[in-house]
Order: structure tokens, then sequence, then C-alpha cells
């Protein structure tokens, strides 16, 4: 019988602001996490991720490399990003150049279990649960849906 490689998970090589609240277990590492933010159980945060001031993240969320996300926004339970479009056919196999950027702006709230794809979202948008975000999102405003799509304007 053969017994298997055990991992913890951690948090390490991480820039903190301040006032940064952690709920273990979580493994973060080789990101930043700017002041005022709050990051939920059994969440993976990658490295080369930057999170804005006052952003909440919460419980058993992923966020891979090359995510940004702004300032005061709220990542719901469940939400995956993605970066690796499989472009190929299938998975990148360790070829980063493959990967794509995901960033997001200030002031964004995300629901829970939505899955967002390599995209810009700006300012001011509301993405309702279960929602697949496939394209960049250019106008604030609230979106939902597989794809997302706008149903309305936010002034």
């Amino acid at each position: 019988m053969h017994r298997p490689t055990l991992l913890k998970s951690q948090i390490r090589d991480v820039e903190f602001g301040e006032n940064v609240k952690i709920v273990e277990p979580v493994n973060v590492y080789g990101c930043k996490i700017e002041s005022d933010c709050f990051i939920g159980p059994f969440v993976e945060i990658q490295k080369d991720v930057s999170i804005g001031q006052g952003t909440k993240v919460q419980s058993h969320t992923f966020i891979c490399e090359l995510v940004t996300i702004g300032k005061h926004c709220f990542i719901g339970h469940g939400v995956m990003f993605v970066n690796d479009r499989f472009a190929t056919g299938g998975p990148a196999n360790g070829d980063k150049s493959q990967w794509k950027r995901t960033d997001i702006g200030n002031n964004v709230s995300i629901g829970s279990n939505v899955t967002i794809l390599p995209v810009s979202i700006c300012d001011n948008v509301v993405i309702g649960a279960g929602a697949v975000v496939t394209k960049p999102i250019h106008k604030a405003g609230i979106y939902a849906g597989n794809p997302a799509k706008l149903l309305r304007d936010l002034r």
C-alpha cells in the first residue's frame, strides 16, 4: 500500500495591508492583499493576484494567477476565476504563455457560484449568482445568466 504526499494549506509570501482578516483554513501565497480585506475559509488565492482595499472574499472561492480585483468589491461564496481558456482543446499543461489576465474594477459585487473567464470588468457592476462571465463588461450595471448579459443599468 502506498502513502500519499500530504501538502498543508498555508499562508506564505503574501504582502498584507493593515487590518486584514483571514479565516483558516486557506491556501494563500505569492499575492498582495491590501488593507481592510476579509478572506473567508476554504479560499485559495494564487501568486500574482492583487486584491484591493476593503474587498471581501467569501468561502470556497478560487482566485487563480493573473487576477486583479479592485477596491471595495464583494466576491461571493464559491466564485471561480479561470485563466486558461483551453485554447488548444485542453489545459495549457504548464504553458503559462497561454494563460490570460482577469481585471475586476472597483465596487464590483460578484454573487455566489459565479464563474469568471479571463475578462475585464469595469467599476460598479453586480453579477448575479450562478452567472458565467465570458466577455468583457464595459458598462456599469446588473448582469446575470449563462453567458452573463446586462439586465439593467446602474447609475
